[in-house]
């Protein structure tokens, strides 16, 4: 898929952390994005700045998530990207591009689907889940034209990472065999601008995680 102005994209989660650095990502490259967030004041900012539109989503309610892509077509079309930093699914309607493609859906987990630490159970379970339902949902998709992938972040310093004291920021960045630092959420947005522009990225989980393996504890 050529990334351009003729592409539309929808980040969910796409205000702030590795949602907004994708929603940054995807805008230089020409791409019209619609952010998903419940963040009003903060998605409504980003938008601006980058010439996209801002919907106000909360991903577990079925009416926010018709309405959020009911918005956004009316701004800027058919999306073909969906980027899921929050949840969700869409995209089937779409006419084919080249090779009969529709557009892609890139999903969030986590290395904790694999290496899940103590007290990690219910977190990794569900992130487990969406590692799991990667290449089912690639293969339930593949006659709509649609490629499913999904990113497992390590250790990112996004917002919530940023609120943490230094000194435990640092012992997580010394845990990582290299390169010794937190992830950048542009790192990730690299990542995702890859999956959605070579067409034969499809029904892959990819860890991006600089090598690191979760200890127990």
């Amino acid at each position: 898929m050529i990334l351009d102005a003729s592409v539309a994209a929808v980040v969910t989660g796409g205000a702030s952390g590795l949602g907004e650095a994708t929603a940054r990502k995807l805008a230089s490259l020409g791409v019209k994005v619609a952010i998903f967030d419940m963040n009003e004041a903060r998605g409504e900012a980003l938008a601006a700045e980058l010439g996209g539109v801002f919907c106000k989503v909360n991903v577990t309610s079925d009416a926010d998530v018709d309405a959020g892509f009911a918005k956004a077509r009316a701004a800027h079309g058919q999306e073909r990207i969906l980027v899921n930093c929050a949840g969700i699914a869409g995209m089937i309607t779409a006419a084919p591009l080249e090779h009969g493609e529709r557009g892609v859906v890139i999903n969030t987990a986590s290395v904790a689907a694999q290496d899940g630490q103590i007290g990690q159970s219910a977190y990794s379970a569900s992130k487990a889940g969406v590692l799991g339902m990667t290449l089912p949902i690639a293969r339930d998709l593949m006659n709509e034209g649609v490629r499913v992938n999904t990113i497992l972040p390590g250790i990112f310093l996004t917002p919530m990472m940023a609120t943490m004291p230094q000194n435990v920021q640092d012992a997580l960045a010394a845990s990582v065999p290299f390169p010794k630092r937190l992830g950048s959420p542009a790192e990730y947005a690299s990542l995702v601008v890859e999956m959605c522009s070579n067409g034969y990225f499809n029904g892959e989980s990819v860890r991006l995680d600089g090598a690191i393996r979760m200890a127990p504890r």
